[in-house]
């Protein structure tokens, strides 16, 4: 049985990731009308995996005896000034995220939670992987300035991320790409 404190963290945690799905959507947005493609394709595979980690921590309440509570997401931004400025609130948000799931990891060692070790060590390891990412992206940005060489070739760049198998996100799933 999962302990109330650890429960109520993991559903807010749902939340929070069903959040992003939908800030990384708009980030998608955003980019396919500045015909920034590849960007927009970047941000697609990254909505794709916000909602796994829902799924995560969804199955991992359900297998425990929890109840799901899903809630009410805000819609956190939807418009950005620059594409410099769209990178830096996803390395900003993605900071947030960890600031989130360390707070998870506290509350379930403070509550002896050790079945929620192998959920909360994979969630640290990709929080380091997803800060390091939306970091390295800023910088390249910082590097190119607003050229629009270096825009074109780190969109192209981007756009060669591939999509896990069978995400609904991909545009051929939906017949789409031709």
């Amino acid at each position: 049985m999962i302990s109330k404190k650890v429960h109520q963290a993991m559903n807010e945690q749902i939340r929070h990731e069903l959040e992003s799905y939908y800030i990384y959507l708009s980030m998608v947005a955003y980019f396919h009308a500045r015909n920034l493609d590849g960007m927009a394709h970047w941000m697609r595979c990254q909505a794709h995996e916000e909602m796994i980690h829902a799924m995560k921590f969804m199955d991992h309440i359900l297998d425990r005896g929890g109840a799901v509570k899903l809630q009410d997401l805000k819609q956190i931004k939807t418009a950005w000034q620059s594409v410099e400025e769209v990178w830096q609130d996803t390395l900003a948000h993605e900071q947030f995220i960890t600031g989130k799931i360390h707070g998870i990891v506290k509350t379930a060692r403070a509550e002896g939670d050790y079945a929620s070790d192998t959920l909360l060590n994979w969630f640290t390891k990709e929080q380091l992987e997803e800060e390091a990412t939306a970091e390295k992206i800023v910088r390249q940005i910082e590097m190119i300035g607003h050229t629009k060489e270096g825009l074109f070739m780190l969109d192209k760049e981007l756009g060669a991320r591939i999509f896990p198998a069978g995400s609904p996100l991909d545009p051929a799933a939906y017949n789409l790409a031709t």
